[in-house]
C-alpha cells in the first residue's frame, strides 16, 4: 500500500517539474489561447467535482468534492479575468 502512495507522489513531483518547464517556454503571444484551453479543462474538472460532492456516499467524499468545487471555481474565474485583461491589451484605442 505504501508503494502506491510513493508512486503517486513520484508522478505528482515529476508532473510539477514538467509542467513548469512547459509553461515557462511559452511565448507571451500564446498565453491567451493557452489560458482559454486551461479554463476549458478546469471547467471539465469542475463538473467532476460537482458530481463527486453530490454523490454523497460518505462525508470525506462530500468534503473533498466541495473543496475541489471551490478550487476549480477560483481557477476558472481567475483564468477568465486574466484572459479578458490580456485581450483588452490588444484592442485599439
Amino acid at each position: 500500500m505504501l508503494s502506491v502512495y510513493l508512486i503517486g507522489l513520484y508522478v505528482f513531483v515529476l508532473s510539477c517539474f514538467v509542467g513548469y518547464e512547459v509553461i515557462s517556454k511559452v511565448p507571451p503571444l500564446l498565453h491567451t489561447p493557452l489560458m482559454s484551453g486551461t479554463n476549458a479543462i478546469s471547467g471539465i474538472s469542475l463538473v467532476g467535482a460537482v458530481i463527486a460532492a453530490g454523490h454523497g456516499s460518505d462525508t470525506l467524499t462530500t468534503v473533498l468534492g466541495t473543496v475541489a468545487i471551490v478550487c476549480g471555481t477560483v481557477n476558472v474565474v481567475g483564468g477568465y479575468l486574466v484572459t479578458h485583461r490580456m485581450l483588452r491589451m490588444f484592442k485599439r484605442k
